[in-house]
This record gives structure tokens, sequence and C-alpha cells, in this order.
């Protein structure tokens, strides 16, 4: 956007508001004024209609005609006489209904549509004495109403709406024909003086593209004004000398800057196949720093080939470091796809971790990341299976262990050599957890701590309590990706089971799991546990203590 447009934007809703104000301001007094005025018109009728029937009322009450019904119709049509009078125009209308909103009296031709009886049979029950507007007759009308009582009649002196604000309608159509005029007028007005303004840096900037369209840095700007704007041109014609000046210095330091970011990206690209991206970048932004190692709630997840002797003895060396290449490639892609990092490879295991660059504000659940790595390393573990019985070798097979909880992570080991790792408990026990897949002949197993941070979001079975260090006893859990309606099934009878099981109910909890081996033959958690009961029923923990 132009500078021309930017000024007219900056002034005319400058202009466009005060305009609107003062016009608004004199529309709405103006309208009041007028609005009062009527207002006070047609109250002035109903009080002189009022005083009039009060009048004659007087007249029969003074000489004892009150009882005559002929009098009273004599004096009822008095005051409709009067308010016959009192209309000054065809759209002035003068009504008394009774009770039930019938027409008692009217000072032209009236007849109910719709629900207009109802509605004023509505002022009549609330005798209003407010200015309202009400249809009668199907036209909308302002009225001011009393009641009578003595001729029981609700009276209503009217005028059609339309002609009532038909002075405000006006002036509004007036103050908006004013306030356009006066917009267009100052539009016109700021586009020329912007015009007149910007026409030196319009020039400017042309000779500017001239400069680079042709890298012709003796071009210089003509000094039309002695003001800020000249000045801006004088000083755009100094630079464009020192340009010149700095023009070859310029192309040597780009030409060396070249040079170094190129060696750079190779130190990275060769150095990013041993180290974390993310920890290369730190450290060539930060090299003084060192990676200081801190304490981090992390997830660490642990896979390991199981057997992986026995299938190295009967392939040969080629063949090993090929399929190990192409099974690294397969499960390293899910810890990548789900942010986390691949620690380092230990022989045939793979240690990783997740959330060491996660982003607090996002509320990132790295724990669940860390789970669906590992449940998709067993999705990629099927295809890679497939290749291998292709090629004639056979098939593998892993566990993976996953755990969360507080870890130290740095860069560790002398200036000779350092590696980027995590250390402690939490990395213990989820090794641990991996070797438990192969006494679970589960694919994963995860630890309480995880299992708490994803049962919203996979399906999670409890597989055992076991003891850790310090006298604990942890919970460790199996997970999948989605489960089949008998898998479903099976899982919430092994949940009761367990739950009988911790209760010391070792009778019901074997027949629970007896439940889940009838769903599903050959599950081995739930044979496991249904072998432990039975050798608790013959043998409860209190006889073995003793024993």
């Amino acid at each position: 956007m132009s500078i021309r447009w930017k000024i007219v934007l900056i002034v005319v809703p400058l202009i466009l508001a005060t305009l609107l104000l003062t016009g608004v301001s004199s529309y709405f007094s103006a309208s009041n004024g007028i609005t009062r005025v009527a207002k006070d018109f047609l109250g002035f009728k109903a009080q002189e209609l009022q005083n009039q029937a009060e009048s004659q009322w007087r007249l029969l009450v003074d000489n004892n005609l009150t009882g005559k019904p002929e009098m009273v119709s004599a004096t009822q049509s008095a005051v409709e006489g009067y308010a016959r009078s009192i209309v000054r125009s065809a759209t002035e209308l003068i009504v008394a209904v009774g009770e039930d909103g019938e027409i008692r009296m009217s000072t032209s031709a009236l007849a109910w549509q719709g629900e207009e009886q109802q509605a004023v049979a509505g002022l009549v029950k609330g005798r209003s004495t407010d200015l309202v507007t009400v249809a009668m007759g199907g036209i909308p009308r302002v009225a001011k109403g009393f009641w009578f009582e003595p001729f029981g009649w609700y009276l209503l002196v009217s005028e059609e709406r339309a002609s009532f604000y038909d002075q405000v309608n006006q002036i509004a159509v007036r103050t908006a024909i004013i306030l356009v005029g006066a917009i267009l007028a100052g539009v016109l007005l700021v586009l020329l003086f912007a015009g007149y303004l910007t026409r030196p840096l319009t020039r400017m900037v042309g000779t500017m593209k001239e400069i680079i369209s042709t890298n012709d840095l003796s071009k210089r700007v003509v000094v039309e004004y002695h003001d800020e704007i000249g000045q801006l041109a004088q000083t755009f014609n100094l630079m464009t000398g020192k340009l010149e000046q700095a023009y070859r210095e310029i192309k040597g330091f780009a030409f060396q800057a070249v040079l170094a970011q190129r060696q750079e990206k190779r130190t990275q690209t060769l150095f990013g196949k041993f180290v974390p991206v993310n920890v290369l970048h730190e450290f060539f932004a930060n090299p003084e720093d060192s990676l200081v190692g801190d304490n981090r709630v992390l997830a660490v997840l642990f896979s390991d080939i199981r057997s992986f002797t026995t299938i190295s003895e009967n392939m040969s060396p080629e063949d090993l470091v090929y399929s190990l290449n192409r099974y690294f490639e397969s499960m390293v892609a899910p810890i990548y796809e789900h942010k986390g990092q691949v620690d380092k490879y230990i022989g045939d295991a793979i240690k990783a971790f997740f959330g060491s660059r996660a982003d607090p504000a996002r509320k990132e659940n790295f724990a669940l990341a860390s789970v669906l790595a590992g449940l998709e390393m067993g999705k990629r573990l099927m295809s890679f299976n497939v290749d291998q019985q292709a090629a004639g070798r056979e098939g593998w097979a892993i566990g993976v262990g996953v755990n969360y909880g507080v870890v130290t992570i740095g860069n560790l080991g002398t200036e000779k050599k350092k590696e980027y790792t995590v250390i402690g408990e939490t990395v213990d026990l989820a090794e641990h957890l991996e070797a438990l897949t192969k006494v679970y002949k589960q694919p994963i197993v995860i630890s309480e701590s995880i299992y708490q941070k994803v049962k919203d979001d996979v399906p999670c079975r409890l597989l055992d309590s076991i003891p850790w260090r310090g006298g604990r006893s942890l919970k460790i859990y199996t997970a999948r990706r989605a489960l089949d309606a008998r898998e479903r099934e099976a899982w919430g009878v092994h949940e009761l089971g367990m739950a009988e099981y911790q209760g010391g109910n070792f009778t019901g909890a074997a027949a629970r799991f007896r439940d889940v081996l009838k769903t599903l033959p050959g599950d081995h958690p739930a044979a496991l546990m249904r072998e432990r009961c039975m050798q608790l029923e013959k043998a409860p923990p209190h006889v073995m203590q003793a024993t």
C-alpha cells in the first residue's frame, strides 16, 4: 500500500468520525425535539379530551341525571363530538373501547384485524397511560390513552406512526446526504494533498528501482523540497556513494561467508549421523556451554531383538550387517516421526528418549508419543519380516520397554570422547521392562507412570506387580493401538481377575483368568496369572512365608 493511501486511511477516518459525531448528534437532537413535541401534542389532546369528558359527566352528576340512560348517551355523544372536533388530519384517530376491546366510539371507520383487539384489550386491562405503539385497522399507530370510569371507556388519541415520525425521517435523510457529501469532499481534498506531499517520494522510489535494475550506483535523486523529505533525498545520495565504495568489500565478505557456511553444513551433515540434530544445533549456537547436564522429566524407550545371538550365529557377517541396517532404518523411523531422539545403539538394542525438546506451552504428551512409537515399531517389524522371509532369512522378534520419569541428560565423557545421553533409575527401569517382555511374552511393556499418561488414549492391560529397588512394588502394563471385540472382552475380564488377585481372592481370580483363556486361547498373561493363583490357592502367602 502506498504512502498516499496510508495518509488517506489515517486522515479520512478522523474527518469521518468528526462528521459522523456532528451529524448523528444533530440528528438525535432534532429527532428528540420533534418526538418530544409530537408526544406532548398527543398528551395534550388526550388531557383535553379527558377534561371534556369529566366536565360533561360533572353536569350529569350536579343535576342528578346519571341514572337516566338517555342523558348518559347524550353526554357520550357530546364527548364523541368533541373528539371529532380536535382531530386535525386524516391520519389522526380517536377511539374508545370497552373492557373487552370492543369499539364504543371512533372518529373514523375502524375494524380490528388479526389480534389487534386483544392487544388493545391488554392496554385497557393495564389502564396504560404511556405513549405506546399499537396496530389499529392494520396501521401501526402511536397512541396516548386513559381510562374513563363513568363510561367504562378506554380512550386512545392516536396518530399514524409514519406521520408521527415523518419529520424525524426527513431529518435522517438530509443528515445522511450532508454527511455523504462532506465525506466525498474530504476524501477528494485529502487525495490531492497526499499526492502533492508524496510526489518527491514517488520520484525517489523510481530512482531507487532504476539503480537496482541497472546496478548503477552513480544515479542520484532530485532534491525538490527543503524539508525532511529533501533531507532524505540528500542522505540517499550520500548513501549510494558510500555503497559503491563498500561494494567490493561486501562481495569479499560474502564469498568468505558462503565458504564458511558450506563448511559448517558439511560438518553438521557428518556429525548429524552420530549426534542428535538439535543437540548439534545447540552446540554450534552455544559452544561455550558444552551442553552441561541437567535433570528433566522424559520418556525412555528400550527395544531389543530376541535371541539375537542365535540369529547372528546362523547368518553370514555380510547378511547380518545388511539386515541390521535395514532393521534399524525401520525401527528408528517411528521414533523420529513421534519427535523422539535415538540415544544410542547398544549392539542390537535401541535406546531412545522423548520430550527433551518438548514445548511446555503446547502441553505435548510425549509419554503418549513414546508408546505410539513403540507400537509402530512392532508394526514396521512385520513389514521387515516379510522382506526377510522373501529373502530366505528368519523373521525377527523384538521387545519394547517404556518408562517415564526424571533422568539426568547431558554430554557425558571426557574431553577426547563425549556422548550425549540420559542416565538414572528411570532409564534402568525402562531397560528392565524391555527384558520383562520375554517373561510376559508381550511386544511392549510400560510402567505405571507411562500408563497414567496414556490410559485415555490407547488400550492398556495390567500385567503384574513386580519388585523394584528399595523394596518397592511397581505395576506394569502392556498396550495396543486398538483392540477387536474379542480382545476388548478378554481384557475387561482380565482386569476383573487382577482386582480379585490383588484382593486375595485367588479362587475367583483363577476363574476370571480361565474365562480369558476361553476367549483368547493361548493368552500368556492370563495363563501365567491363572497358574500363579492356583499355586496360591494351595499355599496362601502366609503359609508360604511360614515354610
